[in-house]
Parts: structure tokens; C-alpha cells; sequence
């Protein structure tokens, strides 16, 4: 795996992945920034999120339950001084389908925290973290709209 990263101006940074993929991160006015972008540690809970995100739905749908969405929400603190590590993040997720077993989604989060989420294993070792869900059927979903 390899990515890049190449200043642009101020504490604008363009990102690339090794698939080819790019995004803009800058930094907020009082470090210099434009806030054009998103920044470097918020990156890295969106990794977070997409990782254990893609492993839940993965684990689910080869488990047979019919997951039609899965959000997590995210929130973290970080230490008071540098480096400003994460201390703690808490990963709400909220997985929506049709008769979800509850095991299974329970199962599959620990699966991702535990196993296959290789960012999840990484920041736990130095952060407290900590896990929520809520399953919402789609057919109650579908009801109250």
C-alpha cells in the first residue's frame, strides 16, 4: 500500500492514495490554514469509520442478514499536549435492515474491533475505545415516513 502527500500552499496538503484516489486537508485559520479541507486526525477517524463500517456490513451480508445501511458516528477526544494523541473514541453505529439479529450485529462489531479493522486494533492500543449501536428495521423505517 502506498500513498502521497504533496504541500500545496498555507497548510493545504493534497493527498493521494495509491489507488488514485485524492483529497484536499488543510488546516484551520489560526494554524495557517484556509479550512479548505478536512484535517489529518479527522482523516484518520473517517479511516476508522470506513474500515469497521466495511468489515459490520461485510461480516453481516456473508452472515446471511439483510443490512440495507450501517452509520457511524464518531466522537473522540485527545490529549491536552503534544503529541495530541486520542485518548478516547466512543463509535456509535446504527445498522438498519430487514429482522437484523441483534447477536449478529453485536457478533459482527467485535469482530471488526477485535479482528479484521486493522485501524480500529491501532488506535485502541493507545485510545480507550468504546462501542454503541442501535438497530433500526426498515420496515418501521419505511412506516414513519
Amino acid at each position: 500500500m502506498r500513498a502521497r502527500v504533496k504541500w500545496v500552499e498555507g497548510m493545504m496538503f493534497a493527498g493521494e492514495s495509491g489507488s488514485g484516489h485524492a483529497v484536499i486537508m488543510d488546516g484551520a485559520p489560526e494554524a495557517g490554514g484556509r479550512n479548505l479541507g478536512i484535517r489529518p486526525m479527522e482523516m484518520l477517524l473517517i479511516g476508522l469509520g470506513g474500515c469497521t463500517a466495511f468489515d459490520v456490513v461485510l461480516i453481516l451480508k456473508r452472515g446471511r442478514e439483510s443490512v440495507t445501511d450501517c452509520v457511524v458516528e464518531i466522537e473522540a477526544e485527545r490529549a491536552e499536549s503534544d503529541p495530541k494523541v486520542f485518548t478516547r473514541i466512543h463509535l456509535a453505529y446504527t445498522i438498519t435492515g430487514r429482522s437484523l439479529s441483534s447477536a449478529k450485529v453485536e457478533r459482527a462489531i467485535k469482530l471488526s474491533k477485535e479482528k479484521y479493522c486493522s485501524a480500529s486494533v491501532m488506535l485502541g492500543a493507545v485510545a480507550e475505545m468504546t462501542h454503541s449501536w442501535t438497530i433500526e428495521d426498515e420496515a418501521d423505517a419505511g412506516a414513519a415516513a
